[in-house]
């Protein structure tokens, strides 16, 4: 896709009296001070649906399948056509097709079913409902023509009860397709035209599509514009989104493709003029706007059966925008309160230790953590852990870390600090919320296992008196602690490895969401948070902060857009099959203009420390691909896997989600279906033997291939005759593994990895890359290595692209 495009030269490109954005709507009218008559297309011009196309509100008709409700209006159309030459069906048409052994009584009820999911989906498209009452107010006649199978009372029928009986009420008269039995596109207008005393050059006619809208209506001298929904990229993004919600949703919604963001961002997303707030807008803004919706609910929920009063408490600092965007839809009911907690899964855990047990348990768990990091989170002296940690490898001051935790009296002084540190995090929290005895907490964050609740729901209820609840925007708990926790995303509506999949990449959401300030790492004892110093650099600040205000444009506009009747259904769990796939889209189809936003940003591990990682590297993917093939995405653990693979083409994402979303257990084999035979030269160290085989290389990416050579425990030398079959070769990485690692579906250990320089015989090294076989005898030739910190099987991997002169 080409870079997108700006709204300021979006707008350039489009003639003012040719075609319109959304939010040029209300002005319309004074391009054309001529116009007596404004007449409008219905479907996404007034009436937009909560969908990504027409067809996704069949998914909702009882006893129907969408495949048999589009057959049905397709061998209608083939029947009225031949049978009646006409263009245009009814639905009573389309119905009879679909029930052809139906009694009238059955139809009309499969009809009423199919009007009651449309009122459900659509709402009234504010900038046009606005445009009317301008129109009204000059003294202007409005009216409505439609290509569409209802028939004129249906469609107003429709209109009152999805968009209101004031909207309804601005409407004079409607003109539908199928009462004619031609489209607007094949001459309806003529037959329009008739109906009014207006003069063609008296109407503006505005709607969507500009074959129907524009040439079709045009044709008869009637003033058009054209209503260019979106943007190019937005396009893009929405049909993305409808494609992976498919995948990711349970079956039974799996092509529901609910989008009730898409009308906010066809009006909204034009007037942001930065990339960085666009990306705020068409993503953020979504995802926690039905964060919000839900958590609004749950706070209800949660005050009816608990009393008191319930405190959110977004845990900083992933929590700040979704505070932020709870604050910019309004204030909930009274009875609640919304504040920042800063409590991070360092200090929750440091106040845990309520007993030697704890310790115990914890210091196992954590066995193979860096000892200085882990010597932190269990509140040794700094001069205790350099003490401890001063051996010659970090595996030998794991070892000596664990040997001290056994000890009683360290134990016990674990006890005592944590109890301590306990008594300062309830001072933050009183000085923070106060709650009083009987109230509420709940712990608001992105999730999503809910590690600081884990920690402190039992120390906070026992100090304060409290009910403690956590509702995240995404839940996937490791294990069943019990307590009190919900997501807006979890098991109830998503299976495990859909969750898993959500969960791979939730770091880009993390940095979206975060806040500048330092994590904090210890409290004053009047409850005054310490933080260590922010050390995201300035530039990764700002962008956040472009992004989040874009957010907050989503949050503000989305209060306005829709304009409703009665027959709305539940906004939760409309918002959470779009919040979703929004989220989905982003984790896994990342666009190049977003990732052209976050390609700088660093992410910082929450742990007490200051480790900073980049969010993702385009360069480790190309390699890894080049040297295992789609089986390295199976394999990687990558914080944003998807955004590195930008520039390999849609498959390897597409893949990716597919793997993850159903766990699929493929191995190297399954990826693997083409080959080349390369001779290869064996030296035995031990008895100096040497024999020849030929082993098959496999393609893994981009022209490349690997040869995976076994070298025993360090036994066998060997030679790639490359020159057997190639006189180019470009030459990607050479390297020694285990055995073990080469084959797991898990991320190896680098540390465990060695990169030999091959010694070329025969072959010319042109470049660094490059190499030229000179004769068939060409051989690179690696030896087997002299020190192994373990004895085990090894593997050379070499890594290859043949080259011709073509």
């Amino acid at each position: 896709m080409n870079a997108p495009t700006s709204p300021a030269a979006f707008a350039e490109t489009a003639a003012p009296r040719e075609h319109l954005l959304p939010h040029e709507l209300p002005d319309a009218l004074d391009w054309f001070p001529q116009a007596k008559v404004l007449s409008l297309d219905c479907f996404d011009t007034l009436l937009w649906r909560d969908t990504h196309a027409p067809t996704d509100v069949f998914t909702m008709l009882p006893g129907i399948t969408p495949m048999q409700r589009r057959h049905g209006e397709a061998v209608a159309r083939k029947v009225s056509g031949f049978a009646h030459g006409r263009n245009e069906v009814s639905i009573g048409e389309i119905y009879s097709q679909l029930m052809p052994r139906a009694t009238q009584a059955q139809r009309d009820t499969a009809i009423a079913n199919e009007l009651d999911a449309e009122a459900k989906a659509c709402f009234a498209f504010a900038p046009t409902v606005e445009l009317m009452r301008r129109a009204r107010a000059r003294g202007m006649q409005v009216i409505i023509v439609s290509d569409t199978y209802l028939d004129a009372a249906q469609l107003r029928t429709l209109i009152e009860r999805g968009a209101g009986a004031d909207v309804a009420g601005l409407i004079d008269r409607i003109f539908v397709s199928s009462a004619y039995g031609q489209p607007k596109a094949l001459g309806m207008y003529r037959e329009v035209l008739r109906k009014l005393s207006a003069k063609p050059h008296e109407i503006l006619h505005i709607g969507d599509n500009h074959g129907a809208d524009v040439i079709g209506v045009g044709a008869h001298g009637v003033c058009t514009l054209h209503l260019q929904q979106f943007l190019p990229e937005l396009v893009q993004q929405l049909r993305l989104e409808a494609g992976i919600g498919a995948m990711v949703h349970p079956i039974s919604k799996a092509v529901t493709a609910a989008q009730p963001h898409r009308a906010t961002l066809a009006a909204a997303l034009p007037l942001q003029e930065t990339a960085a707030g666009r990306l705020g807008m068409a993503v953020m803004g979504p995802i926690l706007t039905g964060y919000d919706i839900w958590l609004r609910r749950e706070a209800e929920a949660l005050a009816a059966k608990h009393g008191g009063r319930v405190h959110w408490l977004f845990l900083m600092r992933d929590g700040w925008l979704p505070m932020r965007m709870h604050a910019a839809r309004g204030d909930a009911a009274s009875g609640f309160t919304a504040h920042p907690i800063e409590i991070s899964r360092f200090t929750a855990t440091a106040s845990s230790f309520t007993d030697e047990r704890e310790v115990s348990r914890f210091s196992d768990e954590q066995a193979g953590t860096l000892a200085e990091a882990l010597g932190r989170q269990l509140l040794l002296p700094p001069e205790d852990i350099a003490r401890i940690c001063n051996t010659p490898t970090q595996e030998e001051a794991c070892y000596a870390l664990m040997q001290e935790m056994r000890k009683t009296p360290r134990k016990r002084a674990t006890v005592a600090a944590s109890r301590a540190f306990a008594k300062r995090l309830i001072a933050h929290v009183r000085a923070v919320a106060d709650p009083a005895p009987g109230d509420t907490l709940m712990l608001v964050d992105l999730g999503y296992n809910g590690t600081v609740q884990n920690r402190i729901d039992t120390v906070l209820a026992e100090a304060l008196d409290v009910h403690v609840a956590g509702r995240y925007l995404l839940l996937r708990e490791a294990n069943m602690p019990g307590l009190d926790k919900r997501g807006f995303l979890d098991v109830s509506h998503y299976d495990d490895f859909a969750l898993n999949a959500l969960t791979a990449n939730v770091s880009v959401l993390e940095q979206l969401c975060t806040t500048g300030m330092g994590s904090v790492i210890d409290y004053t004892e009047a409850g005054d948070p310490i933080r260590r110093a922010n050390e995201i650099a300035p530039e990764q600040a700002a962008i956040r902060h472009a992004v989040q205000e874009g957010a907050i444009a989503f949050a503000h506009a989305q209060n306005d857009i829709a304009l409703r009747g009665d027959c709305g259904g539940d906004p939760v769990d409309l918002w959470r099959q779009a919040a979703t796939a929004v989220m989905a889209r982003l984790m896994f189809m990342p666009l190049d203009h977003e990732l052209a936003v976050i390609q700088s940003f660093e992410h910082d591990v929450n742990l007490g420390g200051s480790d900073h990682r980049a969010l993702f590297d385009p360069a480790t993917a190309r390699t890894g691909l080049r040297q295992q093939g789609l089986f390295y995405l199976n394999s990687s653990e990558r914080m944003y896997l998807p955004a590195e693979l930008k520039g390999q083409g849609l498959a390897p994402r597409l893949t990716v989600l597919a793997m993850r979303r159903f766990g699929l257990p493929f191995n190297f084999a399954d990826f693997t279906d083409k080959t080349v035979e390369l001779p290869v030269i064996f030296a035995d160290g031990q008895t100096g033997n040497v024999v020849e085989q030929t082993i098959a290389a496999s393609a893994t990416h981009d022209g490349f291939y690997v040869a995976a050579v076994p070298m025993g425990e360090a036994r066998y030398g060997i030679a790639l005759r490359l020159g057997a079959q190639f006189e180019w070769v470009e030459l990607d990485s050479v390297r020694i593994m285990p055995q073990a690692d080469f084959l797991s579906e898990n991320l190896p250990s680098i540390d465990r990895h060695i990169t030999p320089e091959p010694l070329l015989e025969g072959i010319e090294r042109i470049t660094p890359r490059l190499l030229r076989c000179h004769n068939p005898a060409g051989f690179l030739m690696v030896n087997p290595p002299t020190q192994v910190a373990r004895r085990e099987p090894l593997i050379l991997l070499v890594a290859f692209r043949p080259l011709t002169d073509d």
